[in-house]
């Protein structure tokens, strides 16, 4: 990673703590699962944030300039603001990458889609989320774009909270990749 890249990626770590990370020494943080944790991340206090799209985008560009890849799109609502942060970036380096979006039930009028954007059966895409604990809306995202006929070339997250989610993912074969790790977060707030 060049030293830019580095830059950007701490600059993202201190907003993720700055403005989405909650801690408390008592579990008192639901999360989706339903489990008791005494830390959150509310990722859209990033991913909507100017700054925090720019750094997305150019970090998960990065991430993926190797690939061969035709969109990039997640489990709405967590993955679409880093997936149209991604795609926006793509633009502006002329290697566009089209977005989608995997809706949590299908459309129930017109074309009755579960995803939405201009994607067909064998194109290749990554998945991505704003945070994984258990893997599970990233897993359903898989699944939805296997049922679709796409092939998904990386899984990437913006925060892994290293509860088990990634092993769950890579267990059913896909490699993920973290923006942001929790011990990072973690860090920082043992720091400060």
């Amino acid at each position: 990673m060049s030293e830019q890249l580095a830059l950007q990626k701490n600059r993202l770590i201190g907003l993720v703590y700055e403005k989405a990370f909650k801690y408390s020494e008592k579990p008192i943080f639901k999360l989706v699962s339903g489990r008791m944790s005494n830390y959150y991340f509310n990722c859209k206090s990033v991913t909507l944030h100017p700054e925090g799209m720019y750094l997305i985008g150019t970090l998960l560009l990065e991430m993926i300039k190797d690939l061969s890849v035709n969109a990039i799109g997640g489990l709405t609502l967590g993955a679409d603001a880093v997936a149209y942060a991604v795609s926006y970036t793509s633009y502006l380096k002329d290697r566009p990458v089209e977005t989608f979006v995997v809706r949590k039930t299908a459309k129930s009028h017109g074309t009755m889609q579960w995803i939405e954007g201009n994607v067909k059966s064998g194109d290749s895409v990554v998945i991505v989320d704003d945070v994984i604990t258990t893997g599970k809306s990233t897993i359903e995202a898989i699944n939805r774009a296997q049922e679709a006929g796409l092939e998904i070339v990386k899984v990437i997250c913006l925060i892994d909270r290293q509860e088990g989610g990634r092993e769950n993912i890579e267990a059913l074969g896909y490699k993920v990749d973290a923006l942001v790790l929790r011990d990072e977060v973690m860090k920082v707030y043992k720091a400060g």
